[in-house]
């Protein structure tokens, strides 16, 4: 604003009123409005700046740097709460913006604008109070919108941020988020547990799967171990040893049969090459006989020539070959005949299973190949009882509803507290409105009585205003200007007893001109007194800006701020490091 050609300071914390009074030496410095246009609220929009990064009037943030410097705009406001002293910069042209808790300078992590967002959450927390508040109960002035002349929502807002209302919606928007991230967490959680019970139902049915393979392979195996059973069974029922023995011992009968068939043939060829032989001998005797008798043989005539003797002894050479040749005969049937008796007689012929011998030994490997078929099979694994197990243990998981169920239980919780902090019939507004409204009416009615406003203002349960006079309803735009001047010194005063006594003292207040507009010598003498009384009697530093010269006798200290040249400067002692 003006303020601008070097560094100005101001002490609050002075516990007396202070009345601020204007000279604008530009102007003449005498009392034809040459007050105005000073700088005095200039103090107040330096205040709010420094603390809520925004002025107490409407004034755009670029329009508080000053017109002549036009850059290197800097509030700086050092002060303490509960012990703590806090330090904090801020400015425009570059834009400032550095928060000291102690010594310790907290990080800004984004002041593109002057400012932080969370920064500026953390400075108003500490605080306590709302820009809104800050100006109802700290600063007043006469832009500020009078209470009473706000829209009903924009009156329960501030009625409920003083009432401690606000605290319950804050609460109750922390408990919606908390609710919100607890809804979260059940839907992951559901979503965790319909994934779980999903995987399992698909690894269910693998193992169902398995399982009536496993009920196939071991109905197979058990029929296969049965059958190879059986079969070792049927095998078994022969005796092969004894098999084998009958087949040896029908070989030696066929072999015996076949020599004696064959001793048999060679006897009955002998015997009748023998009886051939014999025949022919008879003959040959015949014909010796008939030579002998010199008769021909052939033709049976007379034979006495010397043919007949050659005849004769031919023969007899033949007769004798012949005799030979049938001894011979006769000795080789002889010799068979004792062959046959030593081969002894056939008997009864073997009568094994198998035709051949080769499938009687086939039996026997057939029967040792089954018996280790069988052990193998008998100690063959089951291959599908492995998987089902580990699939059984590792893979289905265990849904448990342990974790949705404590989030559900604390759902049904949070909802039952946000019933209680948002509902306007829960006991807890109630009993918050009650208690506190009827303090904030008694302090009212106080300040009413002592500013000397006849009217009754009272604040209803339903945070809503009645004002009355002699028994006729008002509106606040039925009040002359001096008497709403009156009731709003008179609400800010009593809102500032119920902050304190509900939250923390207040050491500062300011009351720009409100006592210049519109109030008679009697109303001035009223709001001086209460002044006086409450930083008398409460240690405030109060501070009243005005044009009123004839003030100055009425109070302990007055601050002049001397305009001059274009700039501001205050008359303060205050060394600035």
């Amino acid at each position: 604003m003006s303020v601008g050609n070097t560094t100005q300071a101001v002490n609050f914390d002075r516990q007396d009123l202070t009345l601020v009074l204007g000279e604008n030496l530009d102007l003449g410095g005498d009392d034809s409005g040459a007050r105005n246009g000073t700088g005095k609220t200039t103090i107040i929009n330096a205040l709010s700046y420094a603390l809520y990064g925004n002025a107490l009037t409407n004034i755009k943030k670029d329009n508080l740097i000053n017109k002549t410097n036009t850059k290197g705009m800097m509030v700086t406001i050092d002060f303490e709460k509960n012990g703590q002293s806090y330090r904090i910069e801020r400015g425009r042209k570059p834009n400032i913006m550095k928060f000291w808790v102690g010594d310790q300078e907290k990080e800004i992590t984004d002041d593109s604008q002057g400012d932080s967002r969370e920064t500026q959450g953390d400075i108003e927390r500490m605080l306590g109070m709302s820009h809104d508040m800050f100006r109802h109960v700290v600063a007043l002035n006469t832009y500020t919108e009078p209470f009473l002349a706000l829209r009903a929502n924009d009156q329960r807002t501030i009625i409920e941020q003083l009432l401690g209302i606000t605290l319950l919606s804050e609460k109750a928007d922390k408990l919606k988020e908390q609710a919100r991230a607890n809804r979260d967490c059940i839907t992951q959680e559901e979503f965790r547990i319909k994934a779980v019970t999903d995987a399992n139902v698909r690894i269910q049915e693998q193992i169902d799967a398995l399982k009536r393979r496993q009920i196939l392979w071991t109905t197979k195996h058990a029929d296969e171990v049965l059958k190879i059973q059986d079969a070792i069974t049927e095998l078994q029922k022969i005796d092969i040893v004894p098999e084998i023995q009958l087949h040896k011992e029908l070989a030696t009968w066929e072999q015996l049969r076949k020599d004696l068939n064959d001793l048999s043939g060679a006897i009955s060829r002998s015997k009748m090459d023998l009886q051939r032989e014999e025949k022919t001998i008879k003959k040959l005797k015949a014909e010796k006989i008939a030579l002998e008798n010199h008769q021909c043989h052939t033709c049976g005539q007379a034979f006495h020539d010397s043919k007949h003797k050659q005849v004769s002894i031919e023969k007899d050479k033949e007769l004798a070959a012949t005799n030979f040749s049938a001894n011979a005969h006769a000795v080789t049937v002889a010799e068979l005949q004792l062959a046959t008796t030593g081969l002894g007689t056939l008997g009864v012929k073997p009568k094994p299973f198998y035709a051949k011998e080769s499938d009687a030994i086939h039996h026997q490997a057939s029967v040792d190949n089954l018996i280790k078929q069988l052990a193998d099979k008998i100690t063959e694994q089951d291959p599908y009882a492995e998987q089902i197990v580990e699939m059984q243990e590792k893979g289905v998981e265990e849904v448990t509803y342990d974790t949705i169920n404590g989030l559900t239980n604390i759902k049904d919780h949070q909802e039952f507290l946000l019933k209680l902090l948002t509902n306007k019939d829960s006991f807890i507004r109630k009993r918050i409105i009650d208690q506190n409204l009827s303090y904030l009416n008694a302090r009212l009615g106080q300040y009413l009585d002592r500013i000397g406003l006849p009217h009754t203002i009272k604040f209803n349960n339903d945070l809503t205003v009645s004002i009355t006079e002699l028994g006729r309803d008002l509106d606040f735009d039925n009040l002359s200007r001096g008497e709403r001047n009156r009731l709003i010194l008179s609400l800010s005063w009593s809102f500032r007893d119920v902050w304190e006594s509900l939250y923390q003292p207040i050491n500062l207040l300011f009351i720009d001109e409100l006592i210049d507009s519109g109030l008679d010598s009697s109303g001035v003498e009223s709001s001086l007194a209460i002044l006086k009384k409450m930083s008398r009697e409460s240690n405030k530093s109060i501070w009243l800006v005005s044009h009123k010269d004839e003030l100055i006798g009425r109070v302990n200290n007055t601050l002049h701020v001397i305009k001059e040249n274009g700039f501001t400067s205050y008359s303060t002692d205050v060394d600035i490091a």
